[in-house]
């Protein structure tokens, strides 16, 4: 049977969680450098905690992308509930799979996730950070309307080597994404 070329993303449940486990896993092997997480340490997580996080709450909503009858690319967007901070989303756990990649998973998704922020009242600005050695990431998400608003040098270690991070916004009140 051909593959369905059909993209869909829709809020993932506890249901999906060995699915998610799978793309998540992925993403930290293919793509070490993306993440602060490592492989080994989300794979030593029991499939019972990872499907604890996945239903939606008022804070925290996980999207999945679903190509060919599978799940190819996750997101995660959370609002912040601190008092002070309750106006700021959050974007992170951004992942497809290899062989999705270029197909649109990853617009989808982060259409999702500024959707999503956008239906919280009263967040009014999008954040996320991308690690600097994910230029197509960066690229992805600065086509959404996200801006660099700063670079921290020395973010991240992996061995013996440090990574900045780019962090960028969106303004939620000005852009349409």
């Amino acid at each position: 049977m051909p593959e369905d070329p059909r993209l869909s993303v829709r809020v993932l449940t506890a249901a999906d969680a060995p699915a998610y486990r799978e793309v998540r896993l992925a993403g930290f092997r293919n793509d070490p450098l993306a993440f602060v997480t490592t492989a080994g340490e989300y794979g030593a997580r029991p499939l019972s905690e990872i499907a604890a996080r996945l239903d939606p709450t008022l804070e925290v909503v996980n999207f999945g992308a679903f190509q060919g009858g599978g799940l190819v690319g996750i997101l995660t967007v959370l609002r912040e509930t601190r008092p002070t901070l309750a106006h700021r989303a959050l974007i992170v756990g951004v992942s497809v799979l290899p062989e999705a990649r270029g197909r649109g998973a990853g617009a989808a998704l982060v259409g999702a996730g500024v959707a999503q922020a956008r239906a919280w009242t009263g967040v009014t600005s999008l954040h996320l950070s991308v690690t600097e050695t994910q230029d197509a990431a960066r690229r992805l998400y600065e086509r959404h309307g996200f801006r660099v608003w700063g670079t921290e040098p020395d973010a991240v270690r992996h061995g013996e080597t440090v990574y900045a991070q780019h962090h960028l916004w969106l303004d939620l009140k000005e852009s349409r994404a």
